[in-house]
């Protein structure tokens, strides 16, 4: 069971604002912010390859999946975004989300849930009943709240179970 403590949930915001100036990276990318990528990576459990400095597919395809794992678009570019969620290891700047909300995230978040265990439910973009139950689920299963709000935890234990 994973749970996340009190301050990885509190450090995530302090992370963001840290890395500002870090370039953006895309296949046939070279240098020492490639071998940083490389090595974030790997300490994600997410790189195996060469810490070479050269941006290649296994790289962007390793970014890709790490895009998945924090819910970002699988672009396999590290845009500010990526490398803010590169170094925080989490999710970062999702929306807090509960009963009545409705928009992509919570489409992403039934998707999330699903991928953890809670078959049923219905994919259509809407916070209801069964999304609420399914996220309190979800919740004590990982020893948090069990509010039925998504925020910053939810989407960190999301991140680390469902992929």
């Amino acid at each position: 069971m994973f749970s996340p403590s009190k301050s990885e949930c509190l450090m995530l915001p302090v992370t963001i604002h840290r890395l500002s100036d870090k370039p953006l990276l895309q296949n046939g990318s070279t240098g020492i912010r490639v071998v940083e990528t490389q090595k974030l990576l790997a300490h994600w459990n997410l790189y195996a390859g060469a810490m070479d400095g050269i941006f290649g597919a296994q790289l962007e395809q390793a970014i890709k999946t790490f895009q998945r794992r924090v819910f970002l678009p699988e672009t396999g570019v590290v845009d500010g975004l990526t490398w803010r969620s590169l170094y925080a290891g989490a999710p970062i700047e999702m929306p807090v989300l509960q009963w009545g909300s409705t928009d992509k995230a919570v489409l992403l978040l039934q998707k999330a849930l699903q991928a953890s265990g809670q078959k049923a439910i219905t994919l259509n973009g809407i916070f209801d009943h069964q999304t609420e139950a399914a996220t309190q689920q979800f919740q004590l299963r990982q020893g948090l709240v069990g509010d039925g709000i998504v925020a910053a935890c939810t989407w960190l234990a999301l991140s680390k179970t469902t992929h």
